[in-house]
């Protein structure tokens, strides 16, 4: 299985690994088929996503997804975060192998739940913003019909 090398960067040294005290919104989904749990950490203000980090327990596609994921939302407003799919994730880490899609999709969904929980918090709607699933295990296959 052969990893790009931006990707093998994100695993060997991570962006932004551990927590955000006092976090705006924390999200954790977990895929149960593979082991793999990431827990996203967002520090937002004025709609501006300042900060995040992750803590993931999981391969090396799923730390370097999360590093690349946290990588592509900061600085970004609320709206522009909903917009980093995990093809955008896939695309900025030059490509996954096939059996690895599925930790691009933990880190939307990650960011997703992160937001969620920052949408509850303050009693916001952040439109197009879905309710998040714990397990991604739960709706994978439409994942992997644009593939």
């Amino acid at each position: 299985m052969m990893y790009s090398e931006k990707v093998m960067d994100h695993f060997m040294n991570p962006r932004n690994v551990g927590e955000i005290e006092d976090a705006s919104g924390v999200g954790t989904v977990g895929n149960a088929k593979c082991g793999d749990i990431m827990k996203i950490f967002l520090k937002i203000e004025d709609g501006i996503v300042l900060d995040a980090k992750f803590k993931t327990f999981g391969c090396g596609a799923a730390v370097a997804t999360s590093s690349m994921a946290t990588e592509l939302i900061k600085g970004k407003t609320i709206q522009e975060a909903l917009e980093i799919t995990n093809k955008a994730v896939m695309e900025a880490l030059d490509g996954l192998p096939p059996v690895k899609v599925h930790c691009s999709c933990l880190a939307e969904e990650a960011l997703h739940a992160a937001l969620w929980d920052y949408a509850e918090k303050n009693g916001i709607v952040i439109e197009g913003l879905e309710k998040p699933v714990n397990d991604i295990g739960e709706h994978e296959e439409g994942y992997y019909e644009a593939e």
